[in-house]
């Protein structure tokens, strides 16, 4: 029993005190509140970059754009809601 309590708690001392990794598909966008861009100003932003943006929503902390880009293609992209950056995209063609 002393043993299986003592695994458990390095089990659960190890997952508590680990760091997470984001995948690629998960792009980490946690800010402190208040930190991060309106959905005007990244509205603005990918207008910037050429894009024709249709819809922009927050998605686990990042903002996801649908537009349309230079090229006439339907993407979708994640953006970073301090930076504006555009963290992954993908063609929805």
């Amino acid at each position: 029993m002393r043993k299986s309590i003592a695994i458990i708690s390095a089990v659960f001392l190890a997952a508590t005190t680990s760091p997470t990794l984001a995948s690629s598909d998960d792009p980490v966008c946690r800010v402190v509140s208040g930190q991060q861009m309106s959905i005007q100003e990244i509205t603005a932003k990918a207008s910037s970059l050429g894009y024709e943006v249709r819809e922009v929503e927050r998605d686990d902390g990042c903002y996801e754009v649908e537009a349309t880009d230079v090229n006439g293609l339907n993407v979708e992209f994640h953006m970073h809601p301090v930076t504006g950056e555009i963290i992954n995209s993908k063609n929805k063609s």
